[in-house]
């Protein structure tokens, strides 16, 4: 791709093509936001059917990056991991036109952020490290969190996208990285609340008492939290419909314990655990709620049945 840094074309609705590689939960909800709101989307996925099931919407779907890329002057993805990004940005980034905005929205951790800046600036590519706060719903309702790091031209021309996909977004600085980290501290927050959720329900449980008291305790209280009553009701009613996969947030947690080592990190430990307990019996591709079967209580259990009072 050519180093010609000419960014004088605006970045909005009716008039920008927008090429969203990986169109997983988050990915296609995202492309269906940018398609209802007017950007003309070209949609790539690993598993092609992903793809393809956002053509009903009006996504012209690519045969590979390199033809998604062809004509966009915006290229966003959002892809598993590091490895993913960076194979698939091999193929693309000789297709992507002077003057294209690259925003990288995977999960990638710093260090893997750090790999695809180098590939990027290499290529002379505007990168901004993008990752998202939110999972399938917000992203259906365009409500998630921006996370925003990199050079300021190029997040501002970014901003009519952000303003589709997401409700708010937070700048991060000019370290591309730095997004990418405060997304790992945001994820772990999600998993070991998430994990100390699905505990207290079973522990009401393993007094011999209905689950949902301990939701109806914590309502209103200063200790109370939306998530925990999303995430808890969930739980007990058995839906496990991937919102956010537990593997992928394993993935999160995981490199969150190795990039920051340097805190102390038996807490984490025990909430990747938890997790691992839950894929090693299959969850790995539920909801991230699936982590509470890792605390099921046996039939019959209580905490306190033999206890003198």
């Amino acid at each position: 791709m050519s180093t010609n840094t000419d960014t004088t074309s605006d970045i909005a609705p009716g008039r920008s093509r927008v090429a969203v590689l990986g169109t997983g939960t988050m990915g296609a909800a995202m492309a269906r936001r940018l398609l209802g709101a007017g950007f003309a989307v070209t949609a790539w996925n690993r598993t092609a059917e992903r793809a393809e099931a956002l053509a009903d919407d009006g996504a012209r779907v690519a045969t590979d990056p390199a033809d998604a890329v062809g004509d966009a002057d915006v290229v966003l993805t959002m892809l598993f991991d590091a490895d993913a990004v960076l194979e698939t940005a091999e193929a693309f980034l000789p297709a992507l036109p002077d003057g294209a905005v690259w925003m990288q929205s995977s999960t990638t951790g710093v260090e893997g952020a750090h790999r695809i800046a180098q590939v990027a600036e290499k290529a002379g590519v505007a990168l901004v490290d993008a990752p998202v706060l939110g999972t399938l719903g917000p992203a259906e309702q365009g409500k998630l969190t921006v996370l925003a790091a990199g050079a300021r031209e190029p997040i501002d021309r970014l901003a009519p996208v952000f303003g589709v996909v997401g409700s708010r977004t937070v700048p991060v600085g000019e370290r591309h990285g730095d997004a990418s980290a405060l997304k790992l501290a945001v994820n772990v927050w999600l998993g070991t609340l998430t994990a100390a959720t699905a505990q207290s329900l079973a522990i009401t449980q393993a007094f011999d008492l209905d689950p949902d008291l301990f939701l109806t305790a914590i309502d209103g209280t200063p200790t109370d939290s939306p998530y925990a009553h999303v995430k808890g009701s969930a739980m007990l009613a058995d839906e496990r419909s991937p919102q956010f996969a537990l593997d992928g947030l394993r993935k999160d947690l995981t490199l969150a314990q190795t990039e920051a080592s340097a805190v102390r990190g038996d807490l984490l430990a025990a909430v990747i655990a938890a997790f691992d307990d839950a894929a090693d019996a299959g969850r790995g591709g539920e909801d991230i709620n699936a982590v509470s079967t890792a605390f099921d209580v046996p039939e019959g259990s209580t905490g306190s049945a033999d206890e003198e009072h």
